[in-house]
């Protein structure tokens, strides 16, 4: 697959898909079976149910509302969808959840969804302008920064654009990890941080030694040069590849068996935009 640098001119790939096709795939890509994948709502629990119907058969799905096992024959809408208590292995509640989602022993990887991130992986799902008078109010962190503090990993769910990445967060709601000199274990987290950032762009991931972002992948068709303007920070692109386009296999999947109505997927693409993503 040729990638144009400038990403002016979107590459058209065999297999046509959309953004949040794209996203789910790609995320559901780094999930390893023996995992478990604590999911909130929306895309979240739609790359949460590809995991573990394509990628990784023995990941165990659970919800923060007390679901954990479930069969997932029908993608819910919300974590308090009663979707999310059927055919599970057990029916709790909050309290247990977040007992599994922070249990030592457990690799439990929490997928999130964010306003804002920084370079390092901190997250804002509060608002946006000074906290007493925002422009814009968010739900705030439910259960995020209880993940991002307590489970073993974080994968958060952008859309990229400059206002999103940015140098200094608006609002700090969940911790990500620290410049180089400061260590989560020193600020009273001893496991965690951020495993990587899913965009409509491509997939970032973090430095094992400055622990800033970089990029990883770049979707066919979009350039690192777009990807670069559309970063509020400076971004290292020196080892980026270019995403695996979804088969025809994963899409029919996530299409069939994942999310038939198209409840988060959205409309199909129409047919003037069919051969791109």
């Amino acid at each position: 697959m040729h990638q144009d640098s400038t990403g002016d001119e979107a590459v058209k790939d065999a297999v046509n898909y959309t953004e949040k096709e794209m996203m789910a795939i790609g995320a559901g890509r780094l999930i390893k079976d023996g995992d478990i994948l604590f999911a909130g709502t929306g895309i979240s629990m739609l790359a949460a149910a590809v995991a573990k119907r394509i990628y990784a058969p023995r990941a165990v799905v659970f919800f923060e509302t007390g679901g954990i096992d479930p069969l997932l024959e029908e993608l819910p809408m919300a974590v308090a969808d009663p979707r999310v208590m059927s055919g599970t292995s057990l029916n709790s509640g909050l309290i247990e959840a977040f007992s599994i989602l922070g249990h030592r022993k457990l690799h439990t990887i929490a997928f999130l969804g964010a306003a804002q991130i920084d370079r390092f992986g901190s997250i804002n799902s509060t608002c946006i302008g000074d906290y007493k008078r925002p422009k814009v109010r968010f739900p705030g962190s439910g259960g995020g920064c209880d993940a991002a503090s307590l489970g073993f990993g974080v994968i958060v769910f952008m859309e990229h654009e400059r206002r999103r990445f940015v140098e200094r967060l608006d609002y700090l709601t969940s911790p990500g990890w620290f410049p180089a000199g400061q260590s989560r274990k020193e600020a009273g987290l001893p496991r965690g941080g951020p495993i990587a950032v899913v965009t409509d762009l491509g997939i970032l991931k973090f430095d094992d030694e400055t622990k800033e972002m970089y990029l990883a992948e770049s979707y066919p068709g979009i350039g690192t040069d777009r990807i670069v303007k559309n970063t509020g920070f400076p971004i290292n692109v020196l080892r980026a590849s270019v995403s695996v386009s979804p088969s025809e296999k994963e899409l029919r999947i996530l299409r069939e068996a994942v999310d038939p109505q198209r409840l988060i997927l959205g409309s199909p693409l129409p047919p003037d935009k069919r051969g791109r993503h």
